[in-house]
């Protein structure tokens, strides 16, 4: 797919990190202009193909600049990936709703923000691709918030192929495993042995980067409100 997104403008959020970072890598890699969302600046890059775009995406005002400033730099939007996300490692009735709040602006709202956005402003062909997560289908104990928004956002990812279809708008889900990130890493239940995964199943970031770039192109223009497990097939072996 050399150059399959030349003259063609995308939004990655989470963009500073593993899997929003290789996206946004590979689109600009393949000829893309990207808008570069995330909450640390510091973690983006900077140039003509780059856009660097400090956001906090729990703030829906955050949300309208965000876009505001890519239009007005690239003048279109062709693609939107919503990356970002965050865990709370917590029993169910230890949550709170200032925890539950937190959790969902982030995961399901501010995607769904962003793809308003995105229906409003993407011309016939442009592509929304949502990064969920395995524990939408089968989770562990302690992520009850995390799991919850991931169904959520494939329902919506579901939602939004079918009011994107009159707008030649198509939208796909990716369901990750075990990604090799920090999020990853960072996991209490990993680290006490509640969730044990075989090293053998754990992917890259790049191995998502390779499947949102076949999403948000051409070759799948006949793919809309499609779920794509990838997790090198731990699921089946569950």
């Amino acid at each position: 797919m050399v150059g399959a997104f030349e003259g063609k403008v995308a939004i990655v959020t989470g963009a500073g990190g593993g899997i929003g970072g290789a996206i946004a890598a590979a689109l600009a890699g393949e000829g893309a202009a990207v808008a570069m969302v995330d909450r640390v600046g510091d973690a983006l890059t900077e140039d003509e193909r780059h856009l660097p775009i400090v956001c906090d995406i729990a703030d829906p005002a955050a949300i309208d600049r965000a876009m505001a400033t890519t239009l007005d730099r690239f003048g279109r939007l062709d693609v939107l990936v919503n990356v970002a996300g965050i865990m709370i490692y917590k029993p169910i009735e230890a949550q709170d709703a200032v925890d539950w709040q937190r959790l969902l602006a982030i995961n399901l709202i501010a995607p769904a923000l962003f793809t308003g956005h995105a229906l409003l402003h993407m011309p016939r062909g442009g592509a929304i691709v949502n990064v969920a997560s395995i524990h939408a289908y089968r989770t562990s104990a302690e992520v009850a918030s995390y799991a919850a928004s991931k169904a959520a956002l494939v329902s919506l990812t579901r939602s939004t192929a079918i009011e994107g279809a009159l707008r030649g708008i198509r939208c796909n889900a990716i369901l990750p495993g075990a990604i090799d990130t920090p999020l990853l890493h960072a996991s209490p239940n990993i680290a006490s042995g509640i969730e044990v995964i075989d090293p053998a199943d754990i992917g890259t970031p790049a191995d998502i980067a390779a499947l949102a770039l076949f999403l948000a192109s051409d070759a799948a223009r006949f793919v809309s409100g499609a779920e794509l497990v990838a997790d090198g097939g731990r699921i089946g072996r569950l």
